[in-house]
């Protein structure tokens, strides 16, 4: 079962999603928040596997709500749920972790298709975000300067106990960064990503 919390302040839109997500077999909503503080006390007290993350709300906004979501519970997947369709608000999302954006104004059907296309550990981005369908790759734009830099290393061939010996961090922490990578780049595993490195290696 794909357990899903809601962040959002609009109730009739909650409840007409709930009221669609009834007939699924393989879905189920657990709780909803209205702010960011209480989004993350829902997530802390039942772990969703999916939440659908306002960007502007109260108290706390969805692009901070989902660092601290992803830091705490890295497994979560967060599908950013706005009205915004901007630049600026598609990337911080991105670079706070979420696998996913799309706008409220897109049909419920897509936003079944979004959780379970996250939930299966993929990327989902809504086809009328026009930024995400040119740039969804774009390393800049996602990594931090931080994994661009054991990037270019991978690209090199440098394995995660090299890179870590060369940076002076542990290699738990390589790990963590390339596993960061991967999902931000929604790529599928360790093999993309060193042919992303190769790719890309003249543009971080």
């Amino acid at each position: 079962m794909i357990t899903v919390a809601i962040a959002e302040d609009h109730q009739a839109l909650v409840d007409g999603i709930k009221s669609y997500v009834k007939y699924e077999d393989d879905i189920s909503i657990i709780g909803h928040a209205g702010n960011g503080e209480e989004l993350l006390k829902l997530v802390r007290l039942k772990q969703p596997k999916v939440v659908l993350c306002d960007i502007r709300m109260p108290k706390l906004d969805g692009i901070e709500a989902t660092r601290v979501i992803l830091k705490e519970l890295p497994h979560t997947k967060v599908v950013a749920f706005t009205m915004f369709d901007q630049d600026a608000a598609v990337k911080q999302m991105l670079a706070a972790g979420a696998q996913g954006y799309i706008l409220k104004n897109s049909s419920l059907a897509v936003v079944l298709e979004a959780i379970r296309t996250v939930y299966d550990g993929r990327t989902y981005y809504d086809k009328k975000i026009h930024l995400l369908n040119a740039e969804k790759n774009s390393t800049k734009s996602v990594l931090s300067s931080r994994e661009r830099e054991i990037l270019q290393l991978i690209a090199k061939g440098r394995t995660s106990h090299q890179i870590a010996d060369e940076l002076f961090i542990g290699k738990s922490t390589v790990d963590t960064h390339r596993k960061n990578m991967i999902r931000k780049l929604g790529l599928s595993g360790a093999g993309e990503l060193l042919r992303y490195a190769v790719e890309k290696k003249y543009d971080f």
